[in-house]
């Protein structure tokens, strides 16, 4: 893995610093706790705003935690793909049917600390159901799944609690679902369902 803005350590500090301050001052609050293990999915929901992005970066220096994310491939192009790339971004093209599950698993198995954080919609606009490849990632990972959230109507943003996949999807999506019921996007009307069809692919 590429270095990435986490790793410098006078900016990283200063970042910290600086994005506390401003969630302070904006009006946000931090809830919850960081796990104390070295390896997991973090679901980043609901995803309704080019907002998310900076504030979640926010967040991930304000808790001090180095997080990688994946995006669609144009977000890295010039002039801003290095930038992205330094923000702990790896580029996905979703054109091709590349196994993004599989070579993500093999990243977690070989690597003794990673935070992936993954957006189950796979896009801003509403969806009809979240897409299964950060299910299927900590499955095969054998690692457990944080309930990250930004709560724009209480102005909230943080983590819930772990989810240890246990293989029965549809049993552990219940209680990812009653967690995000009364988590509010920044345009509700955009706000996807938490559900999931039994048969997806992640792209």
């Amino acid at each position: 893995m590429s270095r990435t803005i986490f790793d410098a350590s006078i900016p990283n500090l200063l970042l910290c610093r600086i994005s506390s301050f401003l969630l302070r001052m904006f009006g946000w609050r931090k809830e919850g706790n960081l796990p104390d293990i070295p390896k997991y999915v973090m679901i980043g929901a609901p995803h309704t705003s080019s907002w998310d992005f900076p504030i979640t970066l926010a967040y991930a220096f304000a808790f001090k935690v180095k997080v990688f994310w994946m995006g669609k491939e144009t977000l890295f192009r010039r002039p801003f793909g290095r930038f992205m790339r330094w923000c702990g971004g790896i580029p996905i093209d979703r054109t091709k049917s590349n196994n993004t599950v599989a070579q993500t698993v093999q990243l977690f198995n070989n690597l003794e600390k990673l935070v992936m954080i993954i957006s189950p919609e796979g896009t801003r606009k509403k969806v009809g159901s979240w897409k299964t490849g950060f299910y299927h990632i900590a499955d095969g990972a054998k690692v457990p799944i944080l309930l990250g959230f930004l709560d724009y109507r209480r102005k909230a943003g943080g983590f819930g609690p772990l989810i240890f996949p246990s293989g029965d999807m549809i049993n552990d999506m219940e209680a990812i679902r009653g967690f995000y019921e009364t988590v509010t996007g920044k345009h509700p009307e955009l706000e996807s369902l938490v559900r999931v069809r039994m048969i997806s692919r992640f792209h």
